[in-house]
């Protein structure tokens, strides 16, 4: 049995310099396949494959995607703008020709002067390049995978202890199948004491009754009361949920379905039950499907 819940929790960390990543995967219970993401600033690029290698390793639920990423703190760059001084010194060197008396007379040019001036030294912050950011992007998908392997895990840990619940409530239900067949009220002997217990009390109240007319609506009412379809049905249905527990397969929505026509059989069977004892059973059988349904919907 390899059933897989849902619902699990999963985080990786790593580093490729400089940044580091984190992955947090959460899932819960959808009727689908719902991947929502939610990617760090310039990883946006991911996305597609990042939906791609989730899809191929999820079949059903709601999954959360999130990514954080921190960059390590680079050395600032010095710019300095050698266009800029080469034009100073050029308006320096025209000025000092000319007469140096007057106001526009030039004092000595010093190196920290000359920097000083605003737009010839800029301190930057450094850039990425391309090929850092590309190994950056390759060690985070990787990431990924080891995130979906241990939610995947998780998944799987979590469906073995269910599908141990759901084992134990197929055989509650099987159980209660074969004491509904096996039901003193079903017996013919017991159909006939009924079906003329009927009869008198009817015949008691008005003679004028039709003997044959009666026989026929007796014939008619026990027919309606036959139950052998409904348990016929509920052995079928039982059977192929066990098989498919057993299938290793993501059966979540199939398991629903068998637990809803388990259900309309047992209600059905509770209809036309005209004995207490075999209503109790009904009654009980609902209650084992009821709970097996709610279980089921906690399956991939």
């Amino acid at each position: 049995m390899d059933l897989k819940s849902m619902t699990g929790f999963a985080r990786s960390s790593g580093a490729c310099a400089p940044f580091r990543w984190t992955w947090e995967l959460k899932a819960v219970n959808a009727k689908g396949l719902d991947l929502r993401l939610r990617l760090a600033p310039g990883f946006d690029s991911l996305e597609f494959e990042v939906r791609a290698r989730l899809a191929k390793r999820l079949a059903r639920g709601a999954c959360y995607a999130n990514l954080s990423v921190q960059r390590e703190t680079l050395s600032p760059e010095v710019r300095v703008n050698e266009a800029a001084i080469a034009a100073i010194l050029r308006a320096v060197s025209r000025f000092s020709s000319q007469d140096s008396v007057g106001p526009l007379s030039i004092g000595p040019l010093s190196l920290d002067g000359l920097l000083a001036i605003r737009g010839v030294v800029d301190v930057v912050d450094a850039e990425d390049d391309e090929a850092s950011r590309i190994k950056s992007a390759s060690a985070i998908l990787a990431g990924l995978e080891e995130a979906i392997d241990h939610l995947t895990a998780a998944r799987r840990e979590e469906g073995a202890a269910l599908g141990v619940v759901l084992k134990t409530r197929l055989e509650a239900i099987g159980r209660l199948t074969r004491a509904a067949d096996d039901a003193p009220g079903r017996k013919p002997e017991a159909i006939r004491a009924r079906l003329a217990r009927l009869v008198a009390e009817l015949t008691d109240q008005s003679g004028a009754l039709d003997a044959s007319r009666l026989h026929q609506e007796a014939l008619l009412m026990a027919a309606k009361a036959d139950v052998r379809e409904e348990l016929d049905r509920l052995r079928t249905h039982v059977a192929a949920a066990q098989t498919l527990l057993e299938s290793g397969q993501p059966v979540g929505r199939r398991l629903d379905f068998l637990s809803q026509e388990l259900g309309r059989e047992a209600n059905t069977l509770c209809a036309k039950s005209n004995d207490a004892a075999l209503t109790t059973i009904g009654l009980e059988m609902r209650v084992e499907i009821e709970q097996f349904r709610e279980q089921v919907q906690n399956i991939e």
